[in-house]
Formats: structure tokens, sequence, C-alpha cells
């Protein structure tokens, strides 16, 4: 078939972020369908496609042209391009083409420099004298009209031209080409006839390129609103960036029609495509030698490490005080019979040097006393990594598989998943990087793609759409992150939105646009935890990139395609947990105890009695509410059964759960399937969970090697129908030759096919299940250390917060306020009562920060406790700490060690803020050791003694610092009450399993107002109870009878409706009352009972303020040292406000205030 006569020469791909709009296969085949020979991808300052694209365009029968859009400036290597200002300046864009495989490594090079070398990632660009360095091999387009070349035609710059012209022209030579375009604007219209006139001149072939970023004319309108999102800019605004309807994928014969007038220039569009011979191909990975040291061999030195590894593993975790020698060898040898198969396996697929790398960051992690994982994935079947110090779990002990990690029959490389301590991983990475070398190793890039409620968020905001008719079409589009739905498929599947559609033109323009935007890449970032690293600088590799928010270079191509380039993925995961264990392990040994977690027992009775109730609020994998509900009816009391039910909580296996716990509990019969499969499935109690299990008994019965048996194991996972058939006959045939009848086979065959499709990796699920036990052991045995650690790591999170007091009120620890003088940056643990208590971070605070409060502990640490506001002020570092966070210190309590009264403190902050910045100029200007008779040093600071907040205003203020209620709750001023109104604590409504109707009461914290898609208002109230925090539904009628007074710090009575579902409890609700209304239909007569005559003064003012009722009071005298006691009713009956309860409850000489 004839091709067409023209080349695209300047196309940018959807690699080219937010900008292009035409994704790599779609411009192929729309290629292939202009029966084009060839295209060029030129993104604009990266090759992110360029592997991509070169797969792409084979399997479409094209020739792949590589190559980029390189911003060119007249600076020099090292140089700030805003020097030279005086000069006139080159800057522009040009387009370098891969000619050949040299032309593709200095294309490189021309990257690395542009992103790795020069002082903004933002604006990458190349200086003149390195591009004509690493010229060889390139073919060069001036630009067109915005090329470095047509600006300075523009400015009327001609001896700049000529120069410039010099230097492309002794760079490249016969490789230098003029570039033509014509879309249409000023610009090409004014530099057009001297682009001709000067290649004329100077015997330069002109070129014509159509610079590509959409694939049809009628898409330039979407096109259009992609650049207005990524300037934020709006459509409707005249001066900002954008393209012409012109520049889109045109055909060879528009092309034609065009140019016309310079046929040549676009039969050298042919000739340039000819004159390229070269695409990115896959490689082989390419290993990192490990320095073995002594002329030592990769082979020889795994197998040095493993030998001695191994034997140090069966020391301290195998044989036992009571083996003699004939013992330990026979327990040593399976060990040491799979090390030595694994070793071969491992020379035979060229993989040592893999795991020595793993190896020895991991121990040199170790060595620092850096938390690591205990292994993740299948890698954790190794005897090889075990006695590495790869993985921590015994393989054969859990009957885990090597072949699961690395199968003969299927070559693949390894890939070992690490978790480090999230707070030091970098440590970690940067030691891979000092080791190998700063150039040879990168973080993966990663591509943020615009998903359909973010692209019609974006497009209605620069179509100037109302944010609140935005904000209710994007709710009509189903939310699932695990498996988004397109915008189509939205469409498709809600009829509200259809007719939104049909009935609004402005939403239909708004989805048209936004179907065709949707997938597009909207920004580039960094893989979590992958880092590659090479044999050699990877800038000899791969396309390099730099993000703004790391150090470290970052792979041009992404994980699939980088993997495919040769180099190696090492994951360097950051697992919060193992911080928590980290945090909690020293605040134990703080306390005199020494914990070592790799050397816990499996077996201890409080872990297993505190998993078997439930009570697992905080432990990793075992916390969620569904999954408390099956360990209560599970009991564990077995290492292998979390292992068991962290394999089993998943959509699948989960309905395999209840009969697990029957058969476990011997309330159900256990089936095996076969006699000789019991060894197998015993530790399930007849239920296949694991993938190991599937391969076991395809080796068991049919006589597969475990190889074949994990191919038999993907094949069943992939479902493919010939295949299938092939291994039934294969597993049947091999089972009739081992004795078993054909049927029994057939019938096992076809209950393992359907288990092996959602079974889980044991070797992963076990080490999760050792973590898990881990955390379990650490609150079973050391809850107040453990639940210190854990609300440390989530101290920016109060919701969290809230959850762990709410369950340290169940653990019975007590939880001390913010103290400047005893509290830490952290949450830490106090031993000073008889219990040791928790005492709350200074960080946790909102909006003081952790840099600040550690400023401030390091004074206190240095020259002793503050000793009042004075001193305290004197002291403080004010370029750290300013006003607003000395408010919320003060709201939170954090002042009350030097004054307890919080409103006169936080009304003389302003007061206490200017002496502290008179005593910081002080000390940095050293007057006092200037001039004998300077400032005093012991200043005094006054501020305004005025009365402290109603205790009900302190709370609230308190709750605003701190996001919950510390020193009190304001339901405690109506605890009598809510016990004649039938109220529930929010805790104890939890408890319950069946709908049912529920009285709460709580104070408002949050609420969010909704619009459903019929148009009726709803709401979510988050509100606070003593027990914790809760969240009710209300729908539009509730909400409009209750809006009044559902005001945040507003307490509230509820009748509402529980329904329990997957994700917990839900509470529907159906009336509210205001609090203090609902309690004032009850009658209360309090007691007040007092210890010292001085309480009476101050009940007597606080009755005088309030409203005569029908309480009746009474004042129970019970003096100190004294053995009488007396009782008065005063003559007056009460009703008493939440304040006065309060004030009462919190008044010095009174012991407790009780009902009668």
């Amino acid at each position: 078939m004839k091709h067409a006569n023209f080349v695209h020469l300047r196309v940018h791909s959807a690699y080219s972020l937010s900008e292009g709009a035409i994704h790599v296969k779609d411009l192929t085949n729309l290629c292939r369908e202009m029966s084009m020979p060839a295209v060029a991808v030129t993104d604009t300052n990266n090759l992110f496609g360029a592997l991509e694209f070169s797969e792409a365009a084979v399997k479409c029968g094209l020739q792949p042209i590589i190559g980029c859009q390189l911003r060119v400036q007249s600076t020099t290597c090292g140089e700030s391009s805003s020097r030279h200002t005086d000069k006139p300046q080159i800057s522009g864009d040009m387009v370098f083409l891969a000619k050949n495989d040299i032309g593709y490594r200095n294309l490189l090079k021309l990257l690395a420099y542009a992103y790795l070398e020069t002082d903004d990632a933002d604006e990458p660009h190349i200086p003149l004298d390195l591009m004509a360095r690493y010229a060889e091999g390139l073919i060069t387009l001036t630009g067109g009209a915005l090329g470095p070349l047509g600006k300075i035609l523009a400015a009327s710059q001609m001896p700049l031209a000529e120069s410039f012209l010099d230097t492309l022209q002794a760079a490249f030579d016969d490789r230098l080409y003029m570039e033509i375009q014509r879309h249409g604007t000023l610009d090409e219209r004014m530099t057009e006839e001297m682009f001709i006139e000067l290649a004329l001149a100077r015997d330069i072939p002109l070129v014509a390129t159509n610079e590509v970023y959409f694939p049809e004319r009628n898409m330039y309108e979407a096109h259009d609103a992609l650049l207005c999102i990524a300037d934020g800019a709006y459509v409707s605004q005249q001066e900002r960036h954008n393209k012409t309807p012109e520049h889109y994928l045109k055909s060879a014969q528009e092309m034609r029609t065009l140019f016309a007038d310079l046929p040549e220039a676009l039969d050298n569009t042919l000739v340039i495509a000819q004159r390229c011979a070269f695409m990115v191909e896959h490689i082989d990975p390419i290993l990192p030698r490990f320095d073995c040291g002594n002329g030592r061999s990769e082979q020889d030195e795994l197998r040095a490490r493993s030998v001695e590894g191994l034997n140090a593993r069966l020391e301290q975790h195998v044989y036992q005080d009571s083996m003699d020698e004939s013992a330990r060898e026979k327990t040593a040898a399976p060990y040491r019979d799979q090390l030595d198969y694994e070793l071969r396996v491992i020379n035979q697929m060229g993989f040592p040097g893999y795991f020595l790398i793993v190896a020895d960051f991991i121990q040199w992690a170790k060595d620092r006393m850096i938390p690591v994982g205990p292994g993740r994935g299948s890698g954790a079947g190794s005897v090889a990594a075990w006695a590495l110090n790869i993985t921590d779990l015994d393989p054969l002990r859990f009957g885990l598989l090597f072949e699961r990690f690395l199968n003969p029959e299927r070559v693949s490389m390894p890939d070992f998943d690490v978790d480090f301590c999230q707070d030091r991983r970098d440590e970690v990475i940067r030691y891979v990087q000092e080791k190998y070398g700063r150039d040879h190793v990168a973080q993966i890039i990663t591509f943020g793609k615009l998903q359909a409620r973010a692209v019609l968020r974006d497009v209605g905001r620069v179509l100037e759409m109302p944010y609140g008719y935005i904000d209710k079409i994007c709710k009509m589009v189903p939310n699932n992150p695990a498996n988004p739905i397109s915008l189509p498929e939205a469409i498709a599947s809600e009829a509200q939105l259809r007719e939104l559609i049909n009935e609004d033109p402005e939403v239909r323009r708004l989805t048209d646009m936004a179907k065709q935007l949707e997938g597009l890449y909207r920004h580039a970032s960094t893989h979590a935890a992958g880092v590659v690293i090479g044999d050699r600088p990877l800038d000899t590799l791969i396309p390099l990139y730099r993000d703004a928010r790391s150090d470290m270079p970052v792979t041009g191509f992404n994980m699939k395609f980088v993997e495919s380039a040769g180099l190696v993925k090492f994951d360097f995961l950051g697992l919060k947990t193992l911080t928590v264990l980290a945090r909690a392990e020293k605040l134990v040994h703080d306390k005199g105890i020494e914990v070592d977690l790799a050397k816990l027992p499996l077996d201890d009775r409080a872990t297993f009695e505190m998993i078997s109730r439930g009570q697992t609020a905080g432990v990793f994998q075992l916390e969620s509410s569904g999954m408390v509900d099956v360990l209560k009816g599970m009991q564990p009391d077995t290492f292998e059964d979390i292992i068991a039910v962290v394999a089993l909580y998943r959509p699948g296996p989960m309905d395999n759960i209840p009969s697990y716990i029957r058969r476990k509990h011997g309330e159900e019969e256990i089936d095996y399937l076969y006699p000789t499969l019991e060894p197998i499935l015993r530790e399930t109690f007849g239920i296949m969970i694991y993938q190991e299990q599937v391969m076991q008994i395809a080796q068991e019965l049919s006589g597969f090697t475990l190889g074949n048996a994990d191919l038999l194991r993907r094949a069943m996972g992939k479902k493919i129908q010939a295949e299938m058939d092939q291994q039934r006959q294969i597993f049947i045939e091999g089972a009739v030759e081992n004795g078993v009848p054909e049927r029994k086979a057939s019938e096992i065959f076809d209950q393992v096919n359907k288990f092996a499709g959602y079974g889980f990796n044991k070797s992963h699920a076990a080490a999760y299940a050792l973590v898990a036990y881990q955390t379990a052991y650490m609150k079973a045995n050391h809850p107040v250390e453990f639940m210190a650690a854990s609300m440390t790591l989530d101290i920016n999170n109060t919701d969290k917060l809230n959850f762990f007091r709410q369950e340290l009120q169940r653990l019975n620890i007590p939880i001390l306020p913010p103290d400047v003088n005893a509290s830490d940056v952290v949450f830490t643990v106090e031993h000073k009562c008889k219990e040791p208590a928790i005492r709350y971070a200074l960080a946790a605070v909102k909006n003081v920060g952790g840099v600040a409060m550690a400023t401030m502990v390091a004074e206190r640490e240095a020259n002793g406790p503050f000793a009042d506001l004075s001193d305290f002020v004197s002291r403080l570092d004010t370029r750290s700490i300013n006003k607003r966070q000395l408010e919320n210190l003060t709201r939170a309590g954090g002042l009350d060690c030097l004054d307890r009264n919080r409103h006169k403190v936080f009304a003389g902050i302003e007061t206490l803020m200017r002496h502290a910045v008179t005593a910081q100029n002080d000390r940095e200007s050293d007057q006092i050791g200037l001039f004998a008779d300077g400032p005093e040093t012991n200043m005094t600071v006054e501020i305004p003694d005025i009365n402290d907040w109603p205790i009900m205003e302190r709370l609230n203020e308190e709750f605003e610092a701190l996001g919950c209620y510390l020193s009190g709750h304001p339901l405690d001023a109506y605890c009598s009450q809510l016990k004649k109104l039938g109220v529930e604590t929010v805790a104890q409504a939890m408890n319950r399993k069946e709908t049912a109707p529920v009285k709460l009461a709580g104070t408002v914290v949050t609420k969010k107002e909704r619009t459903s898609a019929k148009g009726n208002r709803y709401a979510f109230v988050g509100l606070s109870d003593t027990s914790g925090a809760y969240e009710v539904t209300v729908f539009s009628e509730t909400l409009s009878a209750a809006r009044e007074f559902l005001e945040v710090g507003q307490s509230v009575f509820i009748k509402a409706t529980l329904q329990p579902d997957e994700g917990g409890i839900r509470f529907l609700a159906n009336e509210f009352m205001p609090l203090a209304t609902a309690a004032a239909r009850t009658v209360e007569n309090l007691r007040i009972c007092i210890d010292s005559d001085f309480a009476v003064p101050a009940i007597r003012d606080i009755l005088a303020e309030e409203k005569a009722g029908h309480g009746r009071i009474r004042i129970q005298a019970q003096p100190r040292d004294c053995r009488w006691e007396a009782e008065l009713e005063l003559d007056e009956s009460f009703t008493l406000s939440p304040d006065a309860h309060l004030a009462l409850r919190n008044l010095p000489d009174v012991i407790r205030i009780e009902t009668f």
C-alpha cells in the first residue's frame, strides 16, 4: 500500500503534561489510518513516552521517530539564565530528533542537564554550548516562529540571527533544518519570508511542520480548556496562553494543500524520517555489580553470607537447648538442602547481586537501629532471604514456598518489597545513593490523570460555572477510588445526570469537553516507594526528570517502562506501624524494660486474650469494626490464626470465615478433599486460604514440580479457557497416576480452580500477621507506651487522636493536659502518679507547629522550668513562636501551670508578646553584657486581672485549640439528666448489632450540608459526647426543623435510628432538641458535698445567678480530719444552667456532687 507523502515531525502527546491531548496509542492508530509511514513524538522537555511510543508505533507498522522539544538559551554551562541581561538573549524552543543511538544518548544528556543542573525544574533549558557539545546524532529543527531564531528575527536582530545560525550549522552541519509553520499566527507571517531567505542564503533545507496538540479540529475548545486548567486561567480571558484551531493532526493532503508553494519543505519530512533509524527497545535487566572485595564473585559472596546467616538463624530460632549434636544436624538438614537449592536457582537465573544489594541496605538500616519490616510479598518464602536478614519469618516453619517468589520455570525479576520506619526511610535511600553513586540512583516517576470528578471540576472552573452547581454535578458521578468510574460510564448509569445534560446546554458543553480531556496526564510525581539502581550513570540509559519536592533524580519512564528499559526496581516502603513500634519500644526501654520485637514469643497469652476480646484499636490490620467481630467469633489462639484472618478478611475469601470459625470450634465437620491432602489443609481446617496450598495440592496429588504448580496457579488466576483445559488434563492425568480416581481428581481440580481466583499469598499474609502480632503484643503488655507512640504518629489528625482518647478511656489510662513545663513536643509517658499516664503533646495543639514547640522544650531543658509568665516570656524565642501560637497554647491549657486564668492570659497576649520581643532583642544585642546598669533580667510582666471564661466557654475554647474536649466535656453538666432522659453514650450504642431507635446527646463539632441529586438539603453532623466522637446523617425535613441550633458548640438531645452496616454503625437523626431544653423537662435534686466552709460563699455566688425552679439543693459538710458530718437543705429550689453545674463541680473545696 502506498504511504502518505508527509510525516508529522512535531507532535505533542499526552506526555506534554496539561498541554498535549493525544494518547500515544491513539496517535499511532490515527497515523496508520492516514497511511503515514512514520511519525515523531516531540513532547515538551521530556521523553516520558519514548519507549511506549516505540512499542505502539511498531505494532501499527509505523516508524517511530524519537525526539523532544527543548528550550535553548544563550547561557553557558553552569551560568544562571539571569546573567548577561545587558546582552541580546537567545531563548526559545527547538526540536531535536534522534537520528541514531548516539543521538538518543546525547538527547538523554541534554535532558538530564535541563532538569538536574538548572535552577528551576519548572523551566528546564539547555545552554547553547552544551547543545553544541551533544549535537552528534541529532537532527535539529530551528523551532518556527516561537523558536529562538524566530524570536530574534521578530526583534529585528539580524546580526544575532546570523551568529546563532553560525553556531547551529557548526554543531549540526547537514542535520539542521529551517522549520516553517502555518497555523495562521501573526508571528508566523512576520518571520516566514526571513526564514526562507536565510535558508536559501545558507543552504539550510526547509521543513514544514504542523505543531500537533490534539487529534481533530473539533477538539480545539476542549484543548483550550486544558491550557486554562494548567495555567489557572479562564476561557473568557483574552490575554493568556492559547493555541489555534489549526494545531490538530492534519492529513498529508491537508499539509500538501497548505504548503503547495513549498513542496520541498514537505518532501523533507520524508527525508528526515528516512534519516532517523532509531527506536527505544526493551533491554534485559541490568543489575549493578555488588562489590564483594577480595576478588570474590557474587555467587561466592552470596553463598558465604547465606551459610553464615543460616547458621545464626538456626541457633537463634530453631535449635532447642535440649538438642544434642545429632538432633541439631537432623533439624538443620532440610534448611541446608533448601538453601542449596535456592542458591542454585538464584545463580542460574543471574540474581545473586540482587539478593546481596537488598541484604546490604537492610543490614545497614538494622545496624543503625532503623526499624525494618519482617518482609512483604512472596519474598518471605525464601530461606536465602531469611538467612540474609532480608526477611524475618522462618519459611519452613510456616510452610512458605520459594517458587512463589522465584520460579525457575518462569524467568522474571525477583521483587522484594521492604518496609522501613517512615521517619527514617530517606536515610536508607541516601545510603544507597552514596554507595552506588548519586547519578546511579533515582526515584520512579508517576503521572496523575484527570479523572471523572476532577475533570468536571476543572473544566467547570475555567468555564466560570457556579461552584455549587459544579459540585452538584460532580456528586452525580459515583465515587469509587478502588475502581474509578469513567465519565461516559457515569452518564450511562446515572439518569439524573443525563437529565441535567439534556436540560442545560452549559452542562452538555461541560461534559462534552470533560469527556475529551478525561484520562489525560495532568502532572508528574514520584512513586511512593520505587527506586532504581543502575550499573552506570542513569542518564546514559533513560531520560531523567526532577521533582521540585525532592533532591533525587527521577526516572523519565514510569514503573512499567523503566523496567523494560533494563533498570531494576527496589521498593523502599514507609510503614507507619514500624515507626509506632520503634517509638513504643523506646518508651518501654525508658522505664527499664527491654523488648526485642524480633524475638517475641508467638504464643503470648495476654496478646491472644486481648485479640479475642476484639480490643484491637490501633493494632495493625486488625482494628476495623468488621475485623473485630471476626476476631471475637474466631477467638484466635495461635499465630497461624492471625495469618489466616489477614488472608481471609477480603472480598471473596470472607465468605469462608463463618465456616473457618465453626470448624475451629468443632461445630462443623472438616473435609480435607482427599486423605493425602490433610497435612496441607490441616492448619486451615480443610479450607483453602493460600495460593501456596494450591501449589502444594498440585505437587502432592498430581506430581507437579512447585515451579509448574506456580504456573498452574497463575493460569487459574487468568481464567484463559484453552490454558485451563490443558492444565486440567495434566492435573487429572498426574493424579490418576498417583492412584486418585479420575472423577475425584476432576472434582478437586474444580474446587482448587474456584478458590485460586481469590487465594492469598501466604508469605505476604504471614509477614503482615507478624507486624499485627507485634503491635498487639505491645498493646497487651505495654498499653500506655503503645498508645503514646500511636498518638504521636497521628499527632496532626484530630479525628484519630479522638479515637485514641476514646480507647484510653476504655483502658483507664489517664491523659494529662498539655503543659509548657511538663509536655514534650510529642506524646510522652509520665510515671509521677500511682498509675502511668500519657502527657498531651505540645505539637498536637492546633497551629503551633512542631519546630516552634521543639525550640520551647529545648529552652526549658537547658535552663529549667518556667517559673511564671514573666520568666516564660523573657525566655521565649519570638523568631519561632508568634501571637497565634501563644493564643492556642493558652486556650488548650498549656500555660495553666503559670496562670490558671486562661481568659486573663489570652487577653494579655499582645502585652506578653511585646515583652518577649523586647527580651529577644536584648539577648541578641547583648545589652546586659555591655552595660552594667542595663535592663533588669528578672522583669515582671503585668497583664489586666479579669475573670476567667465561664466553664462552658472555657471548654469551647479548649476544643477549638485541641479539636477535642480534654479537661472536661460540656455534657458533664447534664450527667443525671441524661440518665433520666434514657440517653446512651455513643460507646454504648456502638455495641448494638441490630437496627434500633436510640437516644443520644452530643455537642456539635462539625456540620457539612449537601444537596441531593433531587435538590433536597441534607447534612452530616459531627458530635462529641463523653465517650467519643460520632456522626449522624440528617435528612431534609429534620434538618429544616433543627438547623437553628445545629451550630458548632451547641449541645443537643437526639432521637435517632441506629443502623449497623459494613463500615460500622450509622446513625440517622429523627429529631433534635437543644439539650438544655430537654434537661429542663427533668427535675434534678443535687447534694453538694464540701470539706471546708470556704466553699460556701462560692456556692452562694453561683446559685445567686440561677433561675428559680423545682430542683432542691442540699449541702453536706464533711470537714477534713473530723468524724462528723452535717447536711442542710436550702429553702429555695433552682433550675441550674450547664455553666452552674460545671462551676460547682470545679470548686476546689467541693468533694463531689450527687443526685438524690
